[in-house]
């Protein structure tokens, strides 16, 4: 017997439609939800890496220097070449040692000295003005594993030959001292010293959305070009 479909049973025309919307809801619901994803995202990249709320490129700058506290811009390797005497039983033991006793000075910059007020920023070309203080001379360091000694005497006893070396180490470490403050060796120093500032401002600067920025660079007491 064949079965046949009531009114009711039958499909009405409106539900295709009906269900062609339904997907198209259930589908949309992945696409909305990805697009909105990328909208957060996008604000939390801009929060994160783009202009501050007032636009400040020097709290930008300030931010990057507060990163570290010291940066060493340029090392000097030296090379002291230094003499002692020493003199024993009255003067009749007599010793000498000449030394050349390799260093290494580092030349750094105090960044914790550096606030707003070196900083200038000129809106209409884009410029940065950055003013810094002297640069700080480190202690020589003396590596002594490459000394090279010359001694010259008839008899130098142990105790001459430790006071010899003292006296040497020290006298060492004073002239790497002076070479270290050559006017020459500053030069390159502070040139390295306004790269480093360059680049250290430039790139977190252009990363926080300010583009291509012009960075100058001067020491305290040179003039403002």
């Amino acid at each position: 017997m064949e079965d046949k479909l009531t009114t009711s049973e039958m499909p009405r025309p409106d539900q295709p439609a009906w269900r062609t919307h339904s997907l198209a809801r259930i589908q949309a619901v992945p696409w909305l939800m990805f697009i909105g994803m990328l909208a957060v995202a996008a604000w939390l990249g801009w929060k994160a890496f783009g202009p501050s709320e007032f636009g400040d490129p020097l709290a930008t700058s300030l931010v990057a220097f507060e990163k570290q506290n010291t940066l060493t811009v340029f090392s000097a390797e030296l090379a002291p070449v230094v003499a002692s005497d020493d003199s024993r039983m009255f003067g009749m033991i007599q010793s000498r040692q000449v030394a050349v006793i390799p260093a290494r000075v580092d030349y750094r910059l105090d960044l914790s000295k550096v606030g707003p007020e070196r900083l200038q920023w000129d809106q209409a070309t884009r410029t940065l003005e950055v003013q810094l203080p002297a640069l700080v001379i480190g202690r020589p360091n003396l590596d002594e594993a490459r000394a090279q000694y010359l001694r010259e005497g008839i008899w130098i006893t142990r105790d001459a030959q430790g006071d010899l070396t003292r006296k040497n180490t020290q006298l060492a470490e004073q002239q790497a001292a002076t070479q270290a403050a050559n006017p020459a060796l500053m030069a390159i120093a502070r040139g390295a010293a306004k790269d480093a500032i360059r680049q250290n401002l430039a790139i977190p600067l252009k990363v926080a959305g300010f583009g291509d920025v012009t960075v100058n660079v001067h020491f305290d007491g040179e003039p403002v070009k």
